[in-house]
């Protein structure tokens, strides 16, 4: 399957619509993100998503589509969303931390491998009605329409030789924030929180010294040029790429909009994390080709790399439980999910 999908013009479609006979109800949402154009998840899910919906209304729904921070810098979609400023806001969770702490719980470094694997597991608790839905999004007032947990990030440096464990000291690496951040500190390097649409300049001006990426948000954001050197087979956590949309909003959508945005969801997001393995490794060996070097620690320092990661998931559960949030029951609850989901993803 290739990465883009034909997608009409909105203005085009909307016209189409409006031009047809019975279709005078029809109602066109607006949809917001951060994503640059042509970025894989924009293209393989949210697209996806919305011509699906779009096909099982029979044109009752179309949408208009906003990306690359066209209606708000992405920490403020969320907010967006719960104003209705816009329909559907893009939720990136770890920009977004102090509002939305739990919903770390699938960037932790937890026990999968694969895209899909920790995707299945997260959208089992964070659906409508999940366990993480119910601790954190419904008191928000928002849903959950859309989810992709990434394929687990790698350490890519942008001169920086990478030969073992003591190469990552003092280094200034890009997270996204949340868990990302105790990751980089347990390697001895200083975290420094960037929104992905501001880490190429910020790669080219020395402002910081390396990443926590997966490989396909690396080639969207034009980073390969800035880099030389990226771990590989090893697990820093991931990126819980999700989309929402306000309780009083989806309260105004008929039962029949409501069941096809669901429907849709289930069948899109099983794909869309398909693809994201796959690229994944595609553009793996794009960055290859253009000059990165992807290296294996040495055995011991990988092992103790894994122990040192394994040791997040308490260490975060622990701190939200004693500022009275439920850390713990979250964690277990998505690490019950990863079992129950581990046969999914093979």
């Amino acid at each position: 399957m290739t990465r883009l999908f034909k997608t009409a013009t909105c203005g085009t479609a909307l016209a189409a619509l409006l031009a047809s006979p019975g279709v005078a109800g029809a109602e066109t949402l607006r949809v917001a993100d951060s994503f640059p154009v042509g970025h894989y998840i924009a293209e393989n899910m949210t697209k996806v998503w919305m011509d699906k919906v779009t096909e099982l209304t029979k044109g009752e729904v179309t949408f208009e589509y906003y990306p690359a921070e066209q209606m708000g810098k992405s920490k403020d979609l969320l907010s967006l969303a719960q104003t209705q400023v816009v329909d559907i806001g893009y939720v990136g969770v770890s920009y977004i931390a102090d509002k939305l702490p739990l919903s770390a719980v699938g960037e932790l470094p937890e026990a999968f491998s694969k895209s899909c694997h920790g995707t299945e597991a997260y959208w089992s608790i964070a659906k409508p009605g999940g366990v993480l839905d119910q601790a954190e999004l419904a008191p928000l007032d928002v849903r959950m329409l859309l989810v992709m947990v990434l394929s687990p990030y790698q350490v890519m440096t942008a001169k920086t030789e990478i030969k073992d464990l003591n190469s990552f000291k003092g280094l200034k690496l890009r997270t996204t924030g949340g868990t990302k951040e105790i990751a980089v500190s347990l390697l001895g390097a200083t975290p420094v929180t960037i929104p992905a649409p501001e880490t190429r300049e910020a790669l080219s001006r020395g402002t910081i010294d390396g990443v926590l990426f997966p490989h396909s948000s690396a080639l969207p954001y034009g980073l390969a040029p800035e880099l030389k050197y990226g771990t590989q087979d090893l697990n820093f956590g991931s990126f819980v790429a999700s989309y929402v949309i306000s309780e009083d909003r989806w309260k105004q959508l008929s039962p029949e909009v409501q069941k096809a945005m669901t429907d849709a969801a289930e069948e899109v997001i099983r794909t869309a994390c398909k693809i994201g393995e796959d690229l994944d490794m595609k553009d793996k060996a794009e960055m290859e080709k253009e000059g990165v070097t992807f290296v294996s620690l040495p055995e011991a320092d990988a092992t103790e790399v894994e122990a040192r990661m394994a040791t997040i998931g308490e260490k975060w559960a622990k701190d939200l439980d004693g500022r009275g949030k439920p850390g713990t029951e979250i964690l277990s609850a998505f690490r019950d999910a990863l079992k129950k989901t581990a046969s999914m993803s093979q």
